[in-house]
């Protein structure tokens, strides 16, 4: 199907100075007013509610990428903007300077307090405005009802319970009023589910923006979003959680106790919904790579999977953040793989993948490396040397490790990693694509103080394969919106939904979960597992199923933000964070120096890191509020 794709183009303008949450400092009536005059000004503060949407593709501004364990970087950093993310997984968040706040706003984090405020301006303000249809304001107001909706659960994933901001306080507002509680999981849960109600009914008609408006919200959205709350709330960490006995001044409760197996029978009927929607009134598919030239199977099956996150608006995507555009982190996950243009600042090379990830990924039989029976597991560190058959993903001749053979197609797609074959940035022949090289004096090794991998691996899914590196520092590339939800994030949380609201898994849930893997070239769940795997059973249980769909959607879904949050919905980030950050030995020419696990970071997850701390002074001056456990 042909999808009408044109640019909507937000202006971004700050029309009002920063302020601190529930600031009572009266408004500029002078500048409220001549915001909401005509057409062109309400425009202009439309697109200052949506500047309040993360840059989910920031290396910087999202801890997504770098505060978990899924990038990692040398150490002392260099050619390297902030490090406040990072800081994050190196154990320094704190409770008087917090990175990444967004709950006052600052290092690096933006006050969605603040962008929630001036939604709830818009609201209250737009029917004023005289020179625009209602079916423009209605429109505009389903828009904003969303991001209101989609600020709330942000914040609810950052610090759990927070106060609802459903009106701005007046300025007569007295101290004790300013003064809020903190609403519970379940009334946050259920306040942003009403806005992305409301939201749907506004945006009737716009299941898929049109002409010049790539970017905005459309229903279809919004839709998605709410099957991905639903999910969030029916997960571990908000349902039934009783690590998190928090209760406020008052006594109350915030965190659920009790497991409510109703709440993932909504999040299914929810996940349906948006999936019904979209194959009624929308074009969005699973993207195959239909590029006309010739390739070799292997090669095709690995774009599909690279494409589907960094082709620009293309047809799998449900909601792509157009002012969250992927240049500097690709950039940084760009590998030096041209030997005749070494030195280029350009490409920063400078973001890695840990081995932890590598060893992630599937064999080619579509089930884990240590679960299958005929994939040699305990040499997976032994050296091999590659063979004609393996020259789609590896070098003929080049010797690397067990761990990089037969390996499943996203495990090609997504990684560059010594020997490995590299397709695009300005070699489009099948037989003639770059190999990465990544030992000492290699193209990609270590280059100066910091344009380099620190594990030895390389996260090329995140790089568009026509980009080019060119003589100099000269470096093409594309920009392209980052994918806040695709079609295989919404299928993997039905499946996830659907197994966990039955009694044990059946069709139905393999259904959905094997969609993704016929994109990925594999076979269905329960023939992989029937077939290969050490237990075939695991996949006829409830609880083996639930590993295996989430094992599924930390592959699919590398490096595009979704693992750091998923990891502590499932309350599992313990499980990983608690384990040294490993990589290759990169300093060493011979791949038998070079082949050596070595640590480079021994984290450590508490508790408390679950969730961010709320700044001490705001707690000093809110006496109402509670702070968070473990801060």
């Amino acid at each position: 199907m042909k999808k009408i794709k044109i640019l909507f183009v937000l202006v971004m303008s700050g029309l009002f100075p920063s302020c601190e949450f529930l600031d009572v400092v009266p408004d500029n009536v002078a500048t409220l007013d001549h915001a909401f005059v005509d057409y062109t000004s309400v425009r202009k503060y439309l697109a200052t509610c949506y500047s309040y949407i993360p840059n989910h593709g920031s290396v910087y501004g999202n801890p997504a990428h770098m505060g978990g364990d899924e990038l990692w970087m040398h150490f002392p950093v260099t050619y390297f903007g902030s490090t406040n993310c990072w800081n994050i997984a190196r154990n320094e968040q704190n409770v008087n300077s917090p990175l990444v706040n967004t709950w006052d706003g600052g290092n690096s984090g933006t006050s969605l307090f603040q962008g929630i405020r001036d939604c709830n301006i818009f609201l209250s303000r737009v029917d004023e405005v005289k020179d625009m249809e209602d079916f423009e304001k209605e429109r505009m107001k389903g828009e904003v009802l969303f991001l209101k909706g989609y600020f709330h659960f942000l914040l609810m994933k950052h610090y759990g319970p927070i106060p609802l901001m459903k009106e701005n306080l007046p300025v007569s507002a007295t101290p004790e009023e300013v003064k809020v509680f903190r609403a519970s999981i379940d009334e946050v849960g259920e306040y942003v589910l009403e806005l992305f109600d409301q939201a749907i009914v506004q945006l009737n008609g716009y299941d898929e923006v049109t002409t010049l408006e790539l970017g905005r919200i459309s229903r279809t959205t919004v839709l998605a979003m709410k099957a991905k709350v639903l999910v969030t709330l029916a997960s571990p960490m908000f349902n039934g959680n009783t690590e998190f006995s928090l209760t406020d001044k008052n006594g109350k409760q915030l965190f659920p106790q009790e497991f409510d197996p109703e709440k993932w029978v909504k999040a299914k009927d929810a996940c349906k919904a948006a999936i019904d929607s979209i194959e009624m009134f929308t074009p969005i598919e699973l993207y195959y790579f239909a590029d006309a030239r010739a390739m070799s199977d292997s090669t095709r099956v690995k774009m599909n999977i690279r494409n589907s996150v960094s082709e620009q608006w293309n047809g799998e995507l449900i909601w792509g953040n157009s002012g969250g555009s992927a240049s500097e982190i690709q950039r940084m996950a760009q590998a030096r793989i041209d030997p005749n243009n070494v030195i280029n600042e350009a490409v920063r090379s400078n973001i890695a993948p840990p081995l932890r990830i590598a060893e992630m990924f599937y064999t080619e039989h579509g089930v884990p490396i240590s679960e299958d029976k005929e994939w040699d597991y305990e040499n997976r560190f032994k050296l091999r040397q590659a063979e004609h058959d393996d020259r789609y993903y590896i070098e003929t001749g080049y010797k690397t490790v067990g761990l990089h053979f037969d390996r499943e197609p996203r495990f090609y797609a997504s990684l560059g990693f010594d020997g490995g074959v590299w397709y695009g940035q300005g070699r489009m022949d099948d037989d003639e694509t770059w190999v990465l090289k990544g030992k000492k004096g290699q193209p990609a090794s270590r280059q100066g103080s910091g344009l380099y991998s620190a594990t030895g691996y390389w996260p090329k899914k995140l790089v568009f394969f026509e980009n080019e590196i060119r003589d100099g520092q000269g470096y093409n590339l594309r920009q392209y919106p980052f994918p806040v939800i695709r079609l295989a994030d919404l299928y993997l949380l039905y499946a996830e939904a659907l197994n966990e609201s039955k009694a044990a898994p059946d069709g139905e849930v393999y259904d959905w979960i094997d969609r993704v893997r016929a994109r990925a070239g594999l076979k269905g769940v329960v023939e992989s597992w029937t077939q290969y795997a050490k237990n075939p059973n695991k996949v006829t249980e409830k609880a083996g199923m639930r590993e295996i769909i989430q094992q599924e959607r930390l592959i699919e879904l590398a490096f595009e933000g979704q693992r750091f949050w998923d990891l502590r919905r499932w309350k599992r980030a313990g499980e990983f964070m608690n384990k040294p950050i490993k990589g290759w030995h990169i300093d060493e020419r011979d791949a038998e120096a070079y082949y050596v696990p070595r640590v480079l970071f021994a984290p450590t997850f508490n508790r408390r890191d679950y969730l961010w701390p709320i700044k001490q002074s705001a707690i000093v001056q809110n006496t109402n509020l509670v702070q968070n456990p473990g801060w």
